[in-house]
């Protein structure tokens, strides 16, 4: 068995906007970070993944990025950057910075210089197209935030590609010079001595020469055969790889939109020379009715054949990241869970033990560690998040679908579910911060929050405390294979894991019921690793409650 300390890492995703205001100006900072590490490291992860710090002119939340070298205003300086770095170090936790490479923001000096003449030397690190009339863009592309992916600019009488917002230029990574800037500056942040890198949407760098019309979904033209997995992306990524990620020891994770399990193990293999792992969302695109924007609960079947397909097909053959929420998706427990007063803990900690048990590396979003719940959106007024915002627009502001119809469906989905400040203590504005907060404090903060948590044993919190305890003790978490069990029923998700002679079994309850459950002779009489309920798992015969855990060894 060749051990891989990132393989068996536990990643905490720090949002640094919500996670703690240090100087009252009610947006997280960096210098806030660096006082939570104590928590973190109580908690027992091992790898801090920051969303971007990166000076940015904010429009999509430090995802348009003006300056890969510099720190981001609100957040702070450089300086308290290396001093977040080295207090991190000395706690033993490493930290992994998001790379986003795809695009930059339009207020970058390269797209500044770019827009400036057909002439200019920066011109070709973008990507422009004349448009096909005075009046219409190249194609049909829609962006990822609404409205058409091109975006006119009158200095050149031409249009540039932006596959999310009109603020955020996509790269042309055909060009060599582009790859050199980000190279080096990759380089730049390894030898300073971080720990590794997310990639955004990196399966998204390389497009096609030809960029014809996409099947229309919705109001616009579908770019991902032209986009995702082009035609360089590996020819790039092996490049980086030989340049940059092969000459430190660090951990590297591709988010991957629309990746297969044949396709992660070209871009995570063991030997394919290119990412670590892969992030993939096959998992959490439950579409619905409006496209992402849809109010139904998973089928446990369905999600159980996504997750068994994705723990079989790489097994032995390339490294899979394990999440259930993240900054863009909505709260794990309002969604996969129940978070019903009643439910919330157990289904938590249910959803916990389930995710940590399989073969990967388990990813905790901040606050999730805490039971944390989608926000009760009353009014669109309330979102922050531009991809919200928009669709809103898009969608009711068009009079395309009555406020009544969509609105369930936005609420269950925004992305600001997650971004919604951590829940430190039952104080003013959950002891986020002392002044007012850029988006709202979940009202359920005075019933959850880190500082109950941590002094309750029984907690959320120290549920996972014990999962990523375990993990570190228990080499079958990490290595074993995977199988599942009663893959037909609606209710349970059960699964084992085989390393050498030991074996475990994972038994989840996913509904609000009691349900009946004869536990495999080769597991009567077992010892309990963990559970998130008291019950005689010696039985052969056992009724669940609603929710129930529990792990066989």
């Amino acid at each position: 068995m060749n051990r891989i300390w990132w393989k068996e890492a536990v990643i905490y995703q720090i949002y640094p906007r919500s996670f703690m205001d240090s100087n009252g100006d009610g947006i997280g900072d960096i210098k806030g970070i660096t006082s939570r590490l104590d928590y973190l490291k109580y908690l027992g992860v091992d790898v801090l993944w920051l969303s971007p710090i990166y000076k940015s002119p904010n429009d999509d939340n430090g995802y348009d990025i003006s300056d890969y070298q510099a720190i981001m205003d609100e957040f702070g300086t450089m300086e308290d950057f290396d001093e977040m770095l080295a207090e991190a170090h000395k706690r033993g936790l490493r930290v992994v910075m998001d790379l986003v490479v795809n695009h930059t923001s339009d207020e970058h000096k390269w797209f500044m210089e770019s827009r400036k003449s057909k002439e200019n030397e920066y011109r070709d690190y973008y990507i422009w197209r004349e448009g096909k009339d005075a009046e219409t863009p190249p194609n049909n592309w829609g962006s990822c935030f609404s409205g058409s992916a091109w975006q006119y600019d009158e200095q050149t009488a031409m249009y540039y590609l932006h596959l999310f917002s009109r603020k955020q230029p996509d790269l042309n990574w055909d060009n060599p010079k582009v790859r050199k800037e980000v190279f080096d500056m990759m380089t730049w942040w390894c030898d300073k001595g971080i720990d590794g890198f997310r990639m955004d949407v990196i399966s998204m760098i390389s497009k096609t020469e030809e960029m014809p019309d996409g099947p229309v979904t919705d109001f616009y033209g579908d770019y991902s055969p032209y986009c995702i997995h082009g035609p360089n992306v590996h020819r790039y990524l092996q490049e980086m790889n030989e340049k940059v990620l092969s000459k430190y020891d660090i951990m590297t994770v591709g988010e991957t939109p629309g990746v297969t399990t044949e396709q992660a193990k070209q871009y995570a293999g063991e030997d394919t020379r290119e990412l670590n792992m892969v992030f993939q969302f096959e998992h959490v695109d439950n579409h619905g009715k409006y496209g992402k924007w849809d109010d139904q609960k998973w089928q446990l079947t369905k999600l159980k054949n996504i997750l068994t397909r994705w723990q079989t097909e790489l097994y032995g053959k390339a490294w899979n990241s394990l999440f259930w929420d993240n900054h863009d998706q909505p709260r794990a427990v309002s969604r996969f869970g129940d978070d019903r007063p009643m439910y919330r803990e157990a289904s938590a900690k249910m959803l916990a033990t389930c995710l940590h048990m399989m073969q990967g590396s388990p990813y905790i979003y901040q606050g999730e560690e805490l039971g944390m719940t989608n926000y009760p959106f009353q009014s669109p007024d309330e979102f922050r998040d531009i991809e919200s915002v928009n669709a809103y627009k898009e969608w009711c502001l068009s009079g395309e679908v009555s406020h009544e119809d969509f609105w369930p469906c936005i609420i269950a989905r925004s992305r600001d579910n997650a971004r919604t400040p951590v829940q430190w203590d039952d104080s003013a504005q959950a002891g986020f911060t002392t002044g007012t907060p850029w988006i709202a404090v979940n009202p359920n903060y005075t019933e959850i929050n880190a500082k109950a948590e941590t002094e309750d044993p029984n907690s959320v919190f120290h549920y996972y405390k014990k999962l990523i305890a375990l993990r570190k003790e228990n080499p079958i978490m990490v290595y074993g294979k995977y199988e599942p069990l009663m893959e037909d029923s609606e209710e349970l998700f059960v699964y084992t894991r085989t390393l050498d002679e030991k074996k475990l079994l994972t038994v989840c309850n996913f509904t609000d019921q009691e349900i009946d459950f004869t536990i495999p002779e080769e597991f009567v009489g077992k010892s309990c690793l963990i559970a998130n309920m008291e019950n005689d798992y010696s039985k052969k015969e056992i009724t669940l409650r609603p929710y129930e855990a529990f792990v066989l060894i």
